[in-house]
């Protein structure tokens, strides 16, 4: 019998809608919750999770029965469903319609969490808009249109 094999590393990341702050220290935690529920429904390997209070960004690694664009429609319809219920104030959550996923080399990985790890002190001194050029930059990403990106 025949044997598939999957390693595969994403750096997903994504922003609320129109980059609101809406994402608040102290609930942030059970958010990663709610995403790593999902991701574990998946069968997905979590790394890390982090965020500031306008986007999110998740290392996982992605198992081979799951198509990337269905893990990331479930994780911001059931992450932003549980927003709207946590408050009055979030009852108009919704999270960027496009989102960024780059795959990451097992020699990689190390690097990446710690950007990760680190994004509340990074983003002290840089925009997420400056963040994701830079990034589609280092991935050579040629296709970037900012007009369709930031919706």
């Amino acid at each position: 019998m025949g044997q598939s094999l999957s390693q595969l590393y994403v750096h997903l990341t994504f922003s609320t809608k129109d980059r609101k702050p809406y994402i608040q220290e102290i609930w942030e935690l059970k958010l990663y919750a709610c995403f790593a529920t999902v991701l574990k429904k998946y069968g997905c390997s979590i790394l890390i999770i982090n965020s500031v209070s306008d986007h999110v960004h998740i290392l996982f690694r992605l198992p081979k029965d799951y198509a990337l664009n269905t893990l990331v429609s479930e994780l911001k319809k059931k992450s932003a469903k549980w927003i709207r219920s946590i408050g009055k104030i979030n009852k108009d959550f919704d999270w960027q319609d496009g989102y960024g996923a780059f795959s990451v080399s097992h020699i990689q990985v190390d690097v990446i969490t710690r950007f990760i790890k680190n994004q509340k002190k990074h983003h002290d001194k840089m925009t997420y808009k400056e963040e994701v050029d830079e990034i589609m930059q280092q991935f050579g990403v040629v296709e970037y249109d900012s007009s369709y990106f930031w919706n």
